[in-house]
Order: structure tokens, then sequence, then C-alpha cells
């Protein structure tokens, strides 16, 4: 009786050669460590304020290109990882990063790879200096295809990244980087974004986008009061370092205000359409996120859903203010 095939099957096994398992692991734990680098949690504060940008001018003027925009987004991401890199260094290299300490909050006191030694100062440094040549190279297209406007975009944002702590300038030891990061996170990308769509400026992108500067605002401040013994320390006197986590609780519940203030009045008078004010979705998050600092800022570790939270109220809002938009863009008049 002949045998029938397929039922009796032999195992394949796949031998691995010496060596495949290590370098696979040591490729995961490459990535997983420059991806730590980059501290990609934040990259919604760049690319939140381009996107409302362009849809601001795809609602008002019915203007959008895909391709312009895709360019926006990997700049403004980009720039966003070389300040990340820069601000890490020059933190670590002042000392600021790697003080003794009570544990870590994951959303201060830089990534934590130079302090664990998983890179070096000089590998971060290079990739910043990548970062921002590309940067440049997307600028420079832009100035060539759009207009000159967006060389002082450029300048405005590549000067503050870099010199946010690199010296000479290190503004951001000196009390002037959360005005700087408001000025950049805000009017900067969101208007420059929009420029980049109509070719045009206009107030209305610039009050939108300034909603999200007094976010950024609170959103450092937040930051910064989990390293206030630490900055102190290292000579980088941010606000919270000069005035105190007190007055850092007053600075950040202020900047939550003025945004929510701009979004009501830039509806009220016309300014915005009525759908914008979708971006005040976000105020219970925002009350929560107060409630939680007032109780635990004097513990760095415990306020870390504050922290949490906060870059939720940012993305709230901004997902708001772009919701309007769209509906508006959908529905004409509104």
């Amino acid at each position: 009786m002949p045998r029938r095939r397929g039922i009796v099957t032999k195992a394949r096994m796949t031998v691995m050669e010496p060596g495949t398992l290590t370098n696979t692991v040591h490729v995961r734990h490459t990535f997983s460590v420059w991806l730590q680098a980059l501290r990609v949690h934040f990259v919604p504060c760049s690319v939140l304020p381009a996107t409302l940008g362009t849809v601001i001018a795809w609602s008002r003027f019915g203007l959008f290109h895909a391709g312009d925009f895709f360019l926006v987004l990997v700049a403004v991401t980009v720039n966003y990882f070389g300040l990340a890199m820069m601000d890490d260094v020059f933190d670590y290299m002042q000392a600021v990063d790697r003080l003794s300490g009570n544990g870590k909050n994951p959303y201060s006191g830089g990534s934590g790879v130079l302090t664990s030694g998983a890179l070096k100062p000089v590998q971060v440094l290079r990739a910043a200096a990548f970062c921002f040549t590309l940067v440049a190279i997307i600028g420079f297209y832009f100035v060539f295809t759009k207009g000159w406007p967006i060389l002082l975009f450029g300048i405005i944002g590549l000067f503050s990244s870099i010199f946010y702590t690199a010296p000479p300038v290190r503004f951001g030891y000196r009390g002037f980087g959360e005005a700087g990061l408001l000025v950049n996170f805000g009017p900067v990308i969101g208007l420059g974004a929009f420029f980049v769509q109509t070719g045009t400026l206009a107030w209305e992108p610039f009050t939108a986008s300034l909603a999200l500067s007094f976010m950024m605002w609170s959103m450092i401040i937040i930051n910064e009061i989990p390293d206030y013994e630490e900055d102190r320390c290292g000579g980088k006197w941010n606000l919270v370092a000069r005035f105190g986590r007190e007055k850092g609780i007053r600075f950040f519940t202020a900047g939550l205000a003025a945004a929510y203030l701009t979004i009501a009045l830039s509806v009220a008078s016309g300014m915005s359409p009525l759908p914008a004010l979708l971006g005040l979705s976000s105020v219970p998050l925002a009350l929560r996120c107060v409630r939680i600092l007032r109780e635990r800022y004097t513990d760095r570790v415990e306020m870390w859903p504050a922290n949490h939270a906060m870059v939720q109220v940012h993305a709230l809002t901004a997902l708001g203010l772009i919701a309007g938009y769209l509906l508006a863009g959908l529905h004409p008049g509104s």
C-alpha cells in the first residue's frame, strides 16, 4: 500500500549564523538609544502649529500644496530634533543634567543618553549638525520657490534652536529661553507654514498660532519645575530657577489663561471662525493639570502626571483649532 504524502513531515530548523542575534540586538538597542535622544514625545509641539497654519490657508483661501506641506513637516520636525540634541549636549557639559537627585521625571532633565553613557557628546552634536543642515537646505528651497520672508523665518528658527543653550548666546541660561521658544513654536512655525501655502502673511494665522505659543510657554515652565535645584546649581537661570517653583506655577497658569483668552477673543472679534472654539475643549484637562501641579510640585518624580497632562493639553488645543478650521472650510460662512 503506497505511503500517503503529507502525513509525516520533518521540521525544518533554521540555523542562525554566528553573531546574527547579537547584531540584531545591537541594532535594536542603537535605534532605541537614538529614539530616546530625539525625545519624540515633544514632536507634536512642532508639527501641530505647522498643520494649523496650513489648514488655515486651505480654509480661508482654498490653497493646499501637499508636497510643500510634507517638506514643512520634515523641516520643523528635524529642527526640533536638532534643538533637543543641542540642549542635551550643552546641559550635560554644564553639568545641569548629571547632578545627583531623587529619581527621574521622564519629561524633564534631558534625554538621559549622555548621562548613561549610551552616546557621546560628539555623536549627538554631529547628529544635531546634520539636522540643522537639512533644515537649511529645505529652507533655501522655499526661499527660492516661495520668497524671501522664508529666509527671515528660517534665520529666527535656526538661531533660536542652536543658541538656546549653545555658547556664546545661551539665552536659555539667561532667562530668555521661554520667550524664544514661545515665538518659535507658534507664529514662526504657524505663520511660516501659512506663507508657504499662500505666499502672503496675515494676522489670522499669527493669532491662532499664538494660542499654541502660550501653550508651549506653559509646557516649558512645567518641565522646568522638576529641574529647579539642578538648574540653579548648573547656572541655568530660566524663569523657574530665578523666581522659584511657586512663581513658576503662576507663570504656568498665566500661560494657559492667555492661550484660552486668545482663542476666545479671536472668535469674538470675528478673526477666527466660530468652530475654532473647539480649541477650548482642553480646558477640563488643563484644570486637572493645574491641580496636580499644585499638589505635587515639590516632588519632581510624583509630579510627572502633570507634565504628561500638559503635553495632552497642548495637543488637544491644537487639534481642536485644526478641527475648527477644517469645519469652517467645509462649511464657509461658519
